[in-house]
């Protein structure tokens, strides 16, 4: 009786202990897998408290948040021949846990890898010019690849960005050309039609004072009050252009009898 009490208090107490330790807490975000004897035990568990029997038990802990998995900076060659450094960042979260944890070994690792083969097999597919002004379509499409790859695991790919585009200094000082040569052109293109309707509003100003001659003599005499202002010795006469007209008419009248009586 004297040694049945202390063995009985230490099994309470070892007891007391493993009851304790088989209790275990798992967070909002985290979700906790349970293989008993090697077995997959159901759906997850969690959030909140459990029971993990070991050494019966197993648990496997799982983030249920997003996460942000940046690609290494990819060689690759697109289909106009123009080499680049691309890299990438996915965000991905996880779905369902028992896949993400008996379907694949590592999911991160794993997308990484699938990631990086993607980026550089789609990119290759597109010019130079269509990667930099479509990039919105490539995300698209990148996550539309990814997803279908990872949907077997229980992850999922929310985003794929294409981070930064590496060029070489020839392909920047050749796209500088190109750009300044598209301004030189444009700004020709808008001085041409400055010209034209420079010239237009001429012509139509031309008509209009052809129908009132006086207005004419009115724009001399607007030129004039105009030099005026201006504090300047220079005196400035108005001569119609219709009064040499008419003196080389009137000396192209008196010449002809002349030429008749020689």
């Amino acid at each position: 009786m004297e040694l049945g009490f202390p063995v009985v208090s230490i099994a309470i107490v070892i007891f007391i202990i493993y009851a304790l330790s088989s209790i275990k807490i798992l967070a909002e975000y985290e979700r906790g897998v349970i293989f008993r004897l090697g077995r997959l035990m159901g759906h997850a568990k969690g959030p909140g408290v459990i029971l993990v029997f070991a050494p019966v038990d197993r648990i496997v802990r799982v983030s249920l948040r997003q996460e942000a998995l940046e690609v290494p900076p990819q060689d690759m060659i697109t289909r106009d021949n123009v080499t680049l450094k691309v890299n990438a960042v996915i965000f991905l979260r996880v779905i369902d846990p028992n896949k993400a944890v008996v379907e694949v070994s590592n999911y991160v690792y794993q997308t990484s890898q699938f990631a990086q083969t993607t980026l550089r097999s789609v990119l290759g597919e597109q010019e130079l010019d269509e990667l930099l002004a479509h990039r919105e379509k490539i995300n698209l499409r990148l996550q539309s690849i990814l997803d279908t790859h990872t949907a077997p695991w229980g992850v999922k790919v929310v985003n794929v960005e294409v981070k930064q585009v590496d060029m070489p200094e020839s392909m920047l000082r050749a796209m500088a050309k190109q750009a300044e040569a598209e301004r030189e052109k444009r700004s020709k293109i808008i001085h041409a039609e400055g010209e034209f309707s420079a010239a237009q509003r001429l012509v139509d100003a031309a008509h209009l004072l052809a129908t009132e001659p006086v207005s004419v003599q009115l724009r001399y005499l607007q030129t004039l009050t105009e030099i005026g202002v201006e504090k300047n010795t220079t005196v400035v006469f108005p001569v119609p252009v219709d009064f040499f007209s008419g003196i080389q008419k009137m000396l192209g009248s008196t010449s002809a009898p002349a030429k008749t009586g020689s």
